[in-house]
């Protein structure tokens, strides 16, 4: 399954928005309203949202070009990437893209709150 955010534009260089991608704790700061719980890691971290179940993720990659975030547990596999694009040295362009491995009857449960996810985490990284 992959879902695609949309592109926006980010008042920051992509050298600062790298340098804060690699802090699992500044993560908490682009969480969606409704979060009730966060536990940052020496390599990732852990939250909840109300509704939703508890998801761990790992910082898997962070470079100039993309961080790549990927499920902590062997249970769900899937990757959510940020996408970044230099567009001079003050703005950067971000899209988020999902691609996770479902069998259909969770595929079915998982994609709107996913797409909504989504959605908001990248309103919270477009007011950085």
């Amino acid at each position: 399954m992959n879902l695609e955010g949309r592109k926006i534009l980010v008042n920051k260089s992509v050298g600062e928005l790298t340098q804060m991608l690699k802090n699992s704790k500044d993560y908490e700061h682009l969480m969606p309203e409704g979060l009730q719980k966060f536990e940052a890691r020496e390599d990732g971290f852990k939250f909840a949202l109300k509704g939703m179940p508890e998801i761990a993720l790992k910082i898997d990659e962070v470079s100039d070009q993309q961080v790549v975030l990927k499920s902590a547990s062997s249970s769900l596999e899937f990757e959510l990437k940020g996408l970044m694009n230099a567009v001079n040295e003050n703005q950067t362009e971000v899209q988020l893209v999902f691609d996770g491995k479902f069998n259909p009857f969770i595929k079915m449960m998982v994609e709107k709150p996913l797409k909504n996810f989504i959605d908001s985490l990248t309103d919270k990284i477009e007011q950085l």
